[in-house]
């Protein structure tokens, strides 16, 4: 049986499209950049700055990051600029800056060979991070011991000396239970605890209920690894804690990401070599991104947007007036698009129609607003719905600059060809439209040294790091005050100073409530789901699927075989998966690392199965990301010839309707 559906792969755009009467056609640079910007224009005098939005790359450089949120804030005088960031890391930002005033992990990839503990809890980096996880073997055949926390058996926790698979939604209980352990046995390390913590007290009343009977309960991990990840973690010299989006991508990421640092600080385990707190970045530059500002709430370097003196700086050198308050992130601004509160957005290397969750709402918000351009190198699903398309520079080898990784190093990527005739860099494209909108700019894209010296300037960890310096060095950790000094590897070596002066504000701890999945399961929608990554695969395919793969399977929906027994399913069989926004047609495949209840599925390949109509979009409060990990679903057999619904592949020219949509979502 056949499992896959023919797709056709994505080409390069190479002119430019605007929309007449409906229909996507070819136009002149000059045609499309003026159409842009006589949108950009109309908005601004008719709705105000606040009217307008910015969709920022995580996957394109520091230098193009940095132009667009100038881009936003200084010509466009709004804070209205985001990332994917927030389909992903956006609570590991919140919560680590929350306790250390800082949104970066803390460690850097040499610790990690050297610790004696790691702790990877809801992700699966042999897979997602393959270039981590390398790191982590060395120091495991160095011999460190592993613990990973995940609802599944991934191939990262065939590597670990022990794994605890929790039910999904469950972190918090867990955490609380590691917590009251080490507190009972006597292994919190009192005195970090003392110097440089503050909370303590509220917060081990608050974890006293979590007994580990009671967590293995509710968890269904047993009492007795609850107990030696507890003592493990605790005694070890140095113990690492790192995670991606099976904390984050959850309604409660933000409290689930101060779970985690809430055991790092009973036990000491920050601040020093080898002890840290890692979120694993799932793109090459979503750090880099939020470095350089392009998120609502931080100018570049991570300076406080609501900090007067800084944007008196900002506004000195640029000559602008930025809002003095935060801007929408994306979830707000897709929620400000169905309000009529947004009119206007500028997409850079973004797929949100495929990558955001319960993706029909999501074409409705952008088909309902009045100016949308989008500047990418494929006609992506979000481009086919805009008024101007923009062909743009492949970031990793058309343009020169830096990307930042999830270490906090800065490295220098080097333009190695020129692109496509017709397409134009990402930089020379933003300046284009800022000179149309009376802004004198000429930044180029041939050398992205102007834009970064003028970052330098103006971000104080920044400031070291020259081109020359970086090619020397191979990269360079941020923070980077000097020329002629570097910083520790490490974060946060203030809170184990003497000097109560020097420690500065204390590290808070976080009193933490369960609250579990909001999709709940019942009689109607009996099964767990849960999204992840594979290996042969990145995001939503845009990319990666034009390339063949010999690991590369296609969408399943995996279930374990009990459950495939007791739904009467065999593997490859075509089953209907339904939720309470939709339904999807897929083959099954088998896993037995799955515990009986819980299925999983990507979100590589929407064009043959587009997983995110049935996710859930209730968001997280703080970070506003969506709950991907967690929705109830049910699973049907097809009749025979059954609706073979795969997903139709949009026409390039047409702008979507939405019976086509329909279609889909079944």
């Amino acid at each position: 049986m056949k499992r896959r559906k023919d797709t056709t792969p994505y080409t390069r755009l190479t002119e430019p499209l605007v929309r007449d009467s409906g229909v996507l056609r070819p136009a002149t640079w000059e045609e499309a950049l003026d159409r842009a910007a006589a949108g950009f224009r109309r908005t601004l005098d008719t709705k105000g700055p606040e009217g307008f939005g910015m969709f920022s790359c995580a996957r394109s450089t520091n230098e193009m990051n940095y132009v667009a949120q100038k881009f936003t804030r200084a010509v466009m005088g709004t804070n209205n600029v985001d990332s994917c960031n927030r389909t992903c890391h956006a609570p590991s930002v919140a919560g680590l800056a929350r306790v250390f005033d800082s949104g970066g992990g803390t460690s850097s990839y040499a610790e990690i060979e050297d610790s004696d503990v790691i702790v990877i809890w809801g992700g699966n980096p042999r897979e997602a991070h393959p270039i981590f996880f390398q790191h982590v073997l060395k120091a495991v055949h160095k011999g460190a011991k592993l613990f990973v926390v995940d609802p599944r058996q991934t191939s990262t926790a065939k590597w670990a000396h022990r794994q605890l698979q929790l039910e999904v939604g469950t972190d918090i209980p867990l955490a609380n239970a590691i917590a009251r352990e080490i507190i009972h046995s006597g292994l919190a390390n009192t005195t970090f605890i003392e110097r440089a913590t503050e909370g303590y007290e509220e917060f081990a009343a608050s974890v006293e209920p979590w007994t580990l009977e009671v967590a293995e309960q509710v968890t269904k991990v047993p009492a007795e690894l609850i107990k030696e990840l507890a003592h493990t973690y605790a005694r070890a010299d140095r113990g690492q804690m790192s995670w991606t989006l099976g904390i984050t991508e959850h309604h409660n990421g933000t409290d689930n990401v101060l779970s985690l640092i809430n055991l790092s600080l009973l036990a000491g385990q920050v601040g020093r070599y080898g002890a840290g707190l890692n979120p694993l970045r799932g793109q090459n530059n979503v750090q880099g991104g939020g470095d350089m500002g392009a998120i609502p709430d931080r100018m570049p370097g991570f300076q406080d947007i609501l900090d007067p003196a800084v944007r008196a700086k900002f506004d000195e050198a640029w000559g602008s007036h930025i809002p003095p308050y935060k801007g929408k992130n994306l979830t707000q601004m897709l929620e400000a698009m169905e309000d009529g509160l947004i009119t206007c957005v500028y997409v850079i290397g973004e797929n949100p129609v495929q990558s955001e969750a319960d993706c029909e709402h999501t074409i409705k918000r952008l088909s309902n607003i009045e100016h949308l351009v989008v500047q990418d190198i494929f006609l992506t699903k979000t481009a086919q719905l805009a008024d101007v398309v923009l062909p743009a520079s492949a970031a990793w080898c058309e343009s020169d600059g830096t990307f930042t990784n999830s270490e906090r190093r800065v490295q220098r990527v080097r333009k190695a060809v020129n692109p496509p005739a017709g397409a134009r860099d990402d930089i020379e494209v933003i300046s284009e439209l800022a000179r149309r909108l009376g802004h004198d700019w000429h930044y180029s894209g041939d050398d992205g040294r102007e834009v970064w010296d003028e970052l330098r300037s103006l971000s104080p960890i920044h400031t070291g790091m020259s081109y020359e310096r970086l090619e020397e060095l191979g990269g360079i950790q941020w923070p980077c005050y000097s020329e002629d000094t570097l910083e520790p590897s490490f974060l946060h070596a203030r809170l184990w100073a003497e000097d109560p002066a020097e420690r500065g504000r204390p590290a808070p701890f976080t009193v933490l409530r369960h609250s579990p999945p909001v999709d709940v399961l019942d009689d109607e929608f009996p099964l767990r789901l849960t999204t992840g990554r594979r290996l042969d695969s990145y995001n939503t395919g845009v990319q990666s699927g034009g390339f063949p793969s010999p690991r590369r399977r296609g969408e399943t929906l995996d279930l374990c075989s009990a459950d495939a027994a007791q739904l009467g399913v065999v593997e490859d069989e075509m089953v209907q998966i339904s939720s309470r926004r939709g339904a999807i047609v897929a083959p099954v495949r088998i896993d037995e690392g799955l515990r009986p209840g819980l299925a999983f599925m990507t979100f590589h390949f929407p064009d043959e199965v587009d997983v995110n109509v049935i996710t859930i979009e209730a968001t997280d409060p703080v970070a506003g990301t969506a709950e991907y990990k967690a929705a109830a679903i049910r699973v049907d057999k097809l009749s025979s010839g059954g609706p073979g619904g795969l997903a139709p592949r949009l026409g390039s020219g047409a702008r979507p309707q939405k019976t086509q949509f329909d279609a889909v979502a079944g």
